[in-house]
């Protein structure tokens, strides 16, 4: 026991970084690339190519009924096949702020009834848009608390690099019959989330004085199909280790429900947040007026 003690003490903080890998808005429609079957298959292989045992897609069962949705379910099925996990994204995707709390958590519950069974699932709920009542108080506790007494807990993000921005301007440039540079994208794609656990790794230190095992916001994009194991690879030589969402949830933090002026964001934002950790608090690429123009000009290469 001594022995390891000192080896865990002679560790570099580096060996402790651990996150695990999560996708959103599952099934989703087709994208700039690929067909929605194509882009699971993709994910599926550099998955098992990065060697990632579990990843854990938060899913939309709306999103069947979008007029490319056929298939979808045998799509959600083949993920837990693969060996991944699922949880509820609610059954349409909308804001907390744009729906009063009962007929908010009626849409969970609507998505619950379709997951109930399923091989694969957890009882996590991620909310929409990371916004869990925004200033609104009273509507944010009542939520948790209608939550818990489904037996959901939150299933938190605390490192994001807006892939949905990334995917939604390639979308864009394509539609509009701009060139997109290939090799440029990927190396945008794979930094900018580097850089964001990078970021939240300093930010968990500064804010708990420890190392939480992080988890990353992703979406079921192309972007992802393609470079998926690329992104692994990226995040492995910053000395991270790929863990599981059951190991990530297992966190302490999973326990904290902090009170912040506004609750909308990553859970460990809001945690500084709490803590009177000083701004900024935010990975600064998910700022849009900042993460457009590098797009432009990296991808596109406008401007130069």
């Amino acid at each position: 026991m001594v022995v390891l003690t000192a080896l865990l003490v002679a560790m570099p903080a580096e060996a402790q970084k651990r996150i695990a890998l999560t996708f959103d808005d599952a099934p989703r429609a087709r994208g700039p690339f690929l067909t929605p079957e194509e882009r699971t298959a993709r994910i599926i292989a550099g998955l098992r190519k990065a060697k990632v045992r579990q990843a854990a897609f938060f899913v939309v069962p709306g999103n069947l009924a979008a007029p490319d949705g056929a298939g979808g379910e045998q799509r959600i099925a083949a993920y837990v096949a693969a060996g991944h996990v699922i949880a509820n994204h609610s059954f349409s995707h909308p804001a907390l702020k744009s729906r009063t709390a009962q007929a908010y958590l009626a849409d969970i519950d609507r998505a619950g009834d379709w997951l109930k069974g399923r091989r694969g699932l957890r009882p996590w709920y991620r909310f929409p848009f990371l916004d869990e009542g925004g200033t609104d108080k009273a509507k944010r506790d009542a939520v948790r608390t209608g939550l818990a007494a489904r037996g959901l807990s939150n299933g938190y993000v605390t490192v994001d690099g807006s892939d949905w921005n990334i995917e939604n301007l390639t979308a864009q440039a394509r539609k509009a019959g701009k060139p997109v540079d290939m090799d440029a994208l990927r190396d945008l794609y794979v930094e900018t989330h580097v850089e964001s656990a990078q970021f939240t790794d300093r930010l968990a230190k500064q804010a708990l004085g420890r190392q939480p095992v992080q988890v990353m916001l992703l979406h079921e994009t192309d972007l992802a199909a393609y470079w998926i194991a690329d992104l692994v690879a990226a995040l492995r030589a910053k000395g991270w280790t790929i863990v599981t969402a059951d190991v990530a949830y297992r966190d302490p933090i999973a326990k904290l429900h902090p009170d912040t002026p506004s609750a909308q964001g990553n859970l460990l934002e809001a945690i500084a947040w709490e803590k009177g950790v000083p701004a900024p608090r935010w990975y600064e690429r998910n700022t849009l007026s900042i993460a457009d123009p590098l797009f432009r000009q990296r991808v596109l290469h406008e401007g130069k």
